[in-house]
Protein backbone atom coordinates (compact mmCIF):
# COMPACT_ATOMS: atom_id res chain seq x y z
CA UNK A 1 0.00 0.00 0.00
CA UNK A 2 1.53 3.47 -0.95
CA UNK A 3 0.80 6.18 1.33
CA UNK A 4 0.49 10.15 0.64
CA UNK A 5 0.91 13.22 2.26
CA UNK A 6 -2.13 15.34 2.07
CA UNK A 7 -5.05 16.41 3.50
CA UNK A 8 -6.08 13.54 4.82
CA UNK A 9 -3.09 12.38 6.74
CA UNK A 10 -2.43 16.07 8.18
CA UNK A 11 -6.81 15.71 10.01
CA UNK A 12 -5.56 11.44 10.68
CA UNK A 13 -2.72 13.81 12.77
CA UNK A 14 -4.72 15.93 13.99
CA UNK A 15 -7.51 13.40 15.40
CA UNK A 16 -4.30 11.45 16.90
CA UNK A 17 -2.88 14.30 18.51
CA UNK A 18 -6.39 15.21 20.29
CA UNK A 19 -6.92 11.92 21.35
CA UNK A 20 -3.35 11.38 22.72
CA UNK A 21 -3.68 14.36 24.93
CA UNK A 22 -7.17 13.41 26.09
CA UNK A 23 -5.28 10.15 26.86
CA UNK A 24 -2.83 11.70 28.92
CA UNK A 25 -4.49 14.64 30.29
CA UNK A 26 -7.61 13.60 31.82
CA UNK A 27 -5.80 9.76 31.84
CA UNK A 28 -4.25 11.07 34.87
CA UNK A 29 -7.59 12.57 36.92
CA UNK A 30 -9.80 9.49 36.06
CA UNK A 31 -6.98 8.09 37.41
CA UNK A 32 -7.04 9.40 40.82
CA UNK A 33 -10.74 8.93 40.59
CA UNK A 34 -10.21 4.98 40.39
CA UNK A 35 -7.45 5.09 43.51
CA UNK A 36 -9.64 7.42 45.28
CA UNK A 37 -11.64 4.68 47.34
CA UNK A 38 -7.59 3.86 48.85
CA UNK A 39 -7.41 6.91 50.94
CA UNK A 40 -8.28 8.15 54.09
CA UNK A 41 -11.96 9.63 54.03
CA UNK A 42 -10.72 13.18 55.11
CA UNK A 43 -7.35 14.89 54.59
CA UNK A 44 -6.17 12.77 51.65
CA UNK A 45 -9.17 12.55 49.91
CA UNK A 46 -9.56 16.16 49.67
CA UNK A 47 -5.88 16.72 48.83
CA UNK A 48 -6.28 14.16 45.97
CA UNK A 49 -9.51 15.68 44.37
CA UNK A 50 -8.04 19.35 44.91
CA UNK A 51 -4.66 18.52 42.76
CA UNK A 52 -7.16 18.35 40.06
CA UNK A 53 -9.83 20.64 40.79
CA UNK A 54 -8.52 23.39 38.24
CA UNK A 55 -8.00 21.21 35.13
CA UNK A 56 -10.23 18.48 35.19
CA UNK A 57 -13.04 19.82 33.04
CA UNK A 58 -10.83 21.72 30.50
CA UNK A 59 -8.78 18.45 29.79
CA UNK A 60 -12.11 16.99 28.69
CA UNK A 61 -12.05 19.50 25.65
CA UNK A 62 -9.63 17.16 23.80
CA UNK A 63 -12.32 14.07 23.74
CA UNK A 64 -15.18 16.62 22.18
CA UNK A 65 -12.27 17.56 19.82
CA UNK A 66 -11.06 14.05 18.85
CA UNK A 67 -14.75 12.88 18.99
CA UNK A 68 -16.01 15.57 16.48
CA UNK A 69 -12.88 15.99 14.49
CA UNK A 70 -13.91 11.90 13.65
CA UNK A 71 -17.13 13.33 12.91
CA UNK A 72 -16.26 15.65 10.89
CA UNK A 73 -13.00 14.60 8.78
CA UNK A 74 -13.86 10.99 8.88
CA UNK A 75 -17.49 10.46 8.65
CA UNK A 76 -17.93 7.05 7.32
CA UNK A 77 -15.43 5.87 10.58
CA UNK A 78 -17.86 7.56 13.03
CA UNK A 79 -20.62 5.65 11.12
CA UNK A 80 -18.57 2.59 11.92
CA UNK A 81 -17.60 2.72 15.36
CA UNK A 82 -20.41 4.09 16.97
CA UNK A 83 -22.48 1.27 16.04
CA UNK A 84 -20.13 -1.08 17.03
CA UNK A 85 -19.46 0.24 20.53
CA UNK A 86 -22.62 1.87 21.60
CA UNK A 87 -22.81 -0.17 24.62
CA UNK A 88 -19.56 1.28 25.43
CA UNK A 89 -20.06 4.59 24.09
CA UNK A 90 -23.21 5.01 26.47
CA UNK A 91 -21.33 3.62 29.54
CA UNK A 92 -18.74 6.08 29.38
CA UNK A 93 -20.34 9.18 28.83
CA UNK A 94 -22.67 8.14 32.03
CA UNK A 95 -19.27 6.87 34.08
CA UNK A 96 -17.62 10.49 32.83
CA UNK A 97 -21.35 12.44 33.77
CA UNK A 98 -21.42 10.76 37.07
CA UNK A 99 -17.95 11.56 37.70
CA UNK A 100 -18.52 15.18 37.01
CA UNK A 101 -21.68 15.33 39.14
CA UNK A 102 -19.83 13.82 41.82
CA UNK A 103 -16.92 16.47 41.67
CA UNK A 104 -18.93 19.25 42.42
CA UNK A 105 -21.45 17.75 44.70
CA UNK A 106 -18.81 15.76 47.31
CA UNK A 107 -18.63 19.99 48.15
CA UNK A 108 -21.99 20.93 48.17
CA UNK A 109 -24.00 18.14 49.73
CA UNK A 110 -21.36 16.97 52.83
CA UNK A 111 -24.19 14.48 54.33
CA UNK A 112 -23.88 12.55 51.16
CA UNK A 113 -20.26 12.48 50.59
CA UNK A 114 -20.21 9.15 51.38
CA UNK A 115 -21.97 8.53 47.94
CA UNK A 116 -20.69 10.94 45.81
CA UNK A 117 -17.04 9.77 46.49
CA UNK A 118 -18.19 5.88 45.33
CA UNK A 119 -19.99 7.85 42.33
CA UNK A 120 -16.71 10.00 41.89
CA UNK A 121 -14.50 6.35 42.17
CA UNK A 122 -17.18 4.47 39.72
CA UNK A 123 -17.85 6.86 37.46
CA UNK A 124 -13.94 6.90 36.75
CA UNK A 125 -13.41 3.21 36.71
CA UNK A 126 -16.42 2.53 34.53
CA UNK A 127 -15.42 5.54 31.92
CA UNK A 128 -11.39 4.18 31.65
CA UNK A 129 -12.46 0.31 31.22
CA UNK A 130 -15.19 1.71 28.61
CA UNK A 131 -12.12 3.54 26.52
CA UNK A 132 -10.16 0.45 27.02
CA UNK A 133 -12.66 -1.57 25.68
CA UNK A 134 -13.43 0.33 22.82
CA UNK A 135 -9.43 0.44 22.03
CA UNK A 136 -9.49 -3.53 21.89
CA UNK A 137 -12.69 -3.59 19.52
CA UNK A 138 -10.77 -1.37 17.05
CA UNK A 139 -7.87 -3.64 17.41
CA UNK A 140 -9.40 -7.13 16.89
CA UNK A 141 -11.42 -5.47 14.11
CA UNK A 142 -15.05 -4.20 13.18
CA UNK A 143 -17.13 -6.42 10.96
CA UNK A 144 -17.89 -4.26 7.65
CA UNK A 145 -20.00 -4.92 4.68
CA UNK A 146 -20.44 -2.34 2.16
CA UNK A 147 -19.41 0.69 4.37
CA UNK A 148 -21.77 0.05 7.02
CA UNK A 149 -21.57 -1.89 10.41
CA UNK A 150 -22.11 -5.82 9.88
CA UNK A 151 -22.09 -6.89 13.31
CA UNK A 152 -23.66 -7.76 16.44
CA UNK A 153 -24.71 -5.31 19.60
CA UNK A 154 -22.08 -7.48 21.50
CA UNK A 155 -19.63 -8.21 18.81
CA UNK A 156 -17.07 -5.98 20.94
CA UNK A 157 -16.95 -8.30 23.83
CA UNK A 158 -13.96 -10.63 23.99
CA UNK A 159 -11.14 -11.71 26.14
CA UNK A 160 -9.05 -9.37 24.39
CA UNK A 161 -11.14 -6.18 24.93
CA UNK A 162 -11.35 -7.53 28.49
CA UNK A 163 -7.76 -7.26 28.82
CA UNK A 164 -7.19 -3.43 26.68
CA UNK A 165 -10.15 -2.24 29.06
CA UNK A 166 -7.79 -3.80 32.33
CA UNK A 167 -5.04 -2.92 30.87
CA UNK A 168 -6.27 0.60 30.68
CA UNK A 169 -7.29 1.21 33.95
CA UNK A 170 -4.04 0.00 35.61
CA UNK A 171 -2.60 2.74 33.06
CA UNK A 172 -4.59 5.37 34.37
CA UNK A 173 -4.56 4.63 37.99
CA UNK A 174 -0.46 4.70 37.60
CA UNK A 175 -0.44 7.86 35.91
CA UNK A 176 -3.02 9.19 38.68
CA UNK A 177 -0.81 8.31 41.66
CA UNK A 178 2.16 9.64 39.58
CA UNK A 179 0.76 12.99 39.22
CA UNK A 180 -0.05 12.61 43.37
CA UNK A 181 3.23 12.05 44.33
CA UNK A 182 4.16 15.12 42.29
CA UNK A 183 1.12 17.81 43.66
CA UNK A 184 0.31 16.20 46.82
CA UNK A 185 2.22 15.93 50.76
CA UNK A 186 2.33 14.09 53.53
CA UNK A 187 0.69 11.07 53.92
CA UNK A 188 -1.13 11.52 50.60
CA UNK A 189 2.36 11.53 48.92
CA UNK A 190 3.54 8.41 50.66
CA UNK A 191 0.71 6.63 50.14
CA UNK A 192 0.68 7.64 46.17
CA UNK A 193 4.49 7.02 45.87
CA UNK A 194 3.88 3.22 47.40
CA UNK A 195 1.22 2.66 44.95
CA UNK A 196 3.21 4.25 41.69
CA UNK A 197 5.51 1.10 42.10
CA UNK A 198 2.92 -1.83 42.28
CA UNK A 199 0.71 0.18 39.18
CA UNK A 200 3.98 0.38 37.53
CA UNK A 201 4.87 -3.27 37.70
CA UNK A 202 0.92 -4.15 36.69
CA UNK A 203 1.38 -1.76 33.66
CA UNK A 204 3.96 -3.36 32.35
CA UNK A 205 2.80 -6.70 32.52
CA UNK A 206 -0.55 -5.33 31.18
CA UNK A 207 1.15 -3.74 28.20
CA UNK A 208 3.58 -6.84 27.58
CA UNK A 209 0.71 -9.39 27.79
CA UNK A 210 -1.76 -6.16 24.96
CA UNK A 211 1.42 -6.16 22.90
CA UNK A 212 1.72 -10.13 22.51
CA UNK A 213 -2.08 -10.62 22.18
CA UNK A 214 -2.13 -7.62 19.11
CA UNK A 215 0.02 -9.61 16.53
CA UNK A 216 -2.08 -12.84 17.34
CA UNK A 217 -5.36 -10.97 15.87
CA UNK A 218 -4.24 -10.68 12.02
CA UNK A 219 -1.37 -11.39 9.99
CA UNK A 220 -1.38 -8.12 9.09
CA UNK A 221 -0.23 -7.51 12.47
CA UNK A 222 2.25 -9.38 12.76
CA UNK A 223 3.68 -8.72 9.86
CA UNK A 224 4.58 -4.59 10.60
CA UNK A 225 5.68 -5.94 13.73
CA UNK A 226 7.93 -8.98 12.90
CA UNK A 227 8.96 -8.47 9.35
CA UNK A 228 12.16 -7.06 7.89
CA UNK A 229 13.46 -5.26 7.20
CA UNK A 230 10.96 -3.01 9.54
CA UNK A 231 11.44 -4.84 12.96
CA UNK A 232 14.90 -3.31 12.97
CA UNK A 233 12.66 -0.06 13.70
CA UNK A 234 9.74 -1.71 15.60
CA UNK A 235 11.84 -3.31 17.80
CA UNK A 236 13.08 -0.09 19.27
CA UNK A 237 9.62 0.56 20.70
CA UNK A 238 10.22 -2.13 23.51
CA UNK A 239 13.76 -1.25 24.26
CA UNK A 240 12.26 2.21 24.77
CA UNK A 241 9.83 0.61 27.00
CA UNK A 242 12.44 -1.12 28.98
CA UNK A 243 14.87 2.02 29.33
CA UNK A 244 11.70 4.12 30.57
CA UNK A 245 10.50 1.61 33.30
CA UNK A 246 14.39 1.28 34.42
CA UNK A 247 14.44 5.24 34.76
CA UNK A 248 11.01 5.07 36.18
CA UNK A 249 11.62 2.65 39.18
CA UNK A 250 15.39 4.58 39.28
CA UNK A 251 13.87 8.38 39.86
CA UNK A 252 10.74 6.59 42.08
CA UNK A 253 13.87 5.20 44.56
CA UNK A 254 15.45 8.91 44.71
CA UNK A 255 12.26 10.57 46.07
CA UNK A 256 11.80 12.53 42.35
CA UNK A 257 8.35 13.73 42.41
CA UNK A 258 7.87 15.58 39.08
CA UNK A 259 9.94 12.75 37.01
CA UNK A 260 7.64 9.56 37.65
CA UNK A 261 5.02 11.42 36.19
CA UNK A 262 6.79 12.61 33.24
CA UNK A 263 8.56 9.29 32.38
CA UNK A 264 5.07 7.95 32.88
CA UNK A 265 3.61 10.51 30.45
CA UNK A 266 6.55 9.03 28.21
CA UNK A 267 5.59 5.16 28.48
CA UNK A 268 1.96 6.35 27.30
CA UNK A 269 3.67 7.95 24.21
CA UNK A 270 5.65 5.16 23.21
CA UNK A 271 1.91 2.76 23.52
CA UNK A 272 0.30 5.51 21.06
CA UNK A 273 3.33 4.87 18.88
CA UNK A 274 2.90 0.97 19.41
CA UNK A 275 -0.39 1.63 18.30
CA UNK A 276 0.17 3.86 14.98
CA UNK A 277 2.59 1.10 14.15
CA UNK A 278 -0.20 -1.21 14.12
CA UNK A 279 -3.07 0.39 12.69
CA UNK A 280 -2.16 3.28 10.17
CA UNK A 281 -3.56 4.14 7.41
CA UNK A 282 -6.64 1.87 8.79
CA UNK A 283 -9.06 3.89 10.59
CA UNK A 284 -10.80 0.89 11.01
CA UNK A 285 -8.16 -2.06 10.81
CA UNK A 286 -8.35 -4.05 8.09
CA UNK A 287 -11.27 -2.75 6.12
CA UNK A 288 -11.24 1.02 6.34
CA UNK A 289 -8.36 3.43 5.22
CA UNK A 290 -8.57 7.22 6.28
CA UNK A 291 -8.29 7.98 2.95
CA UNK A 292 -11.90 5.47 2.43
CA UNK A 293 -13.04 7.59 5.72
CA UNK A 294 -12.14 11.16 4.64
CA UNK A 295 -14.67 13.67 4.18
CA UNK A 296 -14.26 15.92 0.83
CA UNK A 297 -11.43 17.60 0.38
CA UNK A 298 -13.07 21.27 0.33
CA UNK A 299 -15.00 20.34 3.61
CA UNK A 300 -11.17 19.31 4.93
CA UNK A 301 -9.67 22.18 4.13
CA UNK A 302 -12.78 24.31 5.64
CA UNK A 303 -12.53 22.69 9.15
CA UNK A 304 -8.62 23.25 9.17
CA UNK A 305 -8.74 26.71 9.02
CA UNK A 306 -10.65 26.86 11.77
CA UNK A 307 -9.22 23.83 13.91
CA UNK A 308 -5.39 26.12 12.98
CA UNK A 309 -7.15 29.06 15.29
CA UNK A 310 -9.08 26.81 17.54
CA UNK A 311 -6.27 24.27 18.90
CA UNK A 312 -3.56 27.26 19.67
CA UNK A 313 -6.13 28.95 21.99
CA UNK A 314 -6.90 25.74 23.57
CA UNK A 315 -3.24 24.75 24.08
CA UNK A 316 -2.61 28.24 25.29
CA UNK A 317 -5.19 28.38 28.37
CA UNK A 318 -4.19 24.76 28.96
CA UNK A 319 -0.78 25.83 29.47
CA UNK A 320 -1.70 28.90 31.63
CA UNK A 321 -3.73 26.95 33.87
CA UNK A 322 -1.46 24.27 34.91
CA UNK A 323 1.34 26.92 35.04
CA UNK A 324 -1.13 28.72 37.39
CA UNK A 325 -1.45 26.00 39.32
CA UNK A 326 2.19 24.83 39.07
CA UNK A 327 2.72 24.49 43.05
CA UNK A 328 2.06 21.81 45.87
CA UNK A 329 -1.66 21.31 46.68
CA UNK A 330 -3.19 20.81 50.38
CA UNK A 331 -6.47 20.02 51.85
CA UNK A 332 -7.99 23.00 51.18
CA UNK A 333 -6.29 23.84 47.89
CA UNK A 334 -3.08 24.88 45.98
CA UNK A 335 -0.57 26.98 48.40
Amino acid sequence: MTYSFDLTTIWAAIIAFAVFAYVVMDGFDLGIGILFPGFTVGEERDQAINSIAPVWDGNETWLVLGGGGLFAAFPLAYAIILPATYPLIIAMLLGLVFRGVAFEFRWRDPRHRGFWDVAFAGGSTVAAFSQGVILGAILQGITVVNNAYAGGWLDWLSPFTMLTGVSVVLGYAWLGSTWLVWKVEGSAQARARHRAFWLAIATLVAMAAVSAATPLLHYDYWRRWFSMPGVLLTAQVPLLVAIAAAAFFWSLRRGAERLPFLIALAMFLLGFIGLAISMFPYVVPRSITIWDAAAPAQSQLFMLVGTAVIIPIILIYTGWAYWVFRGKVGAHGYH
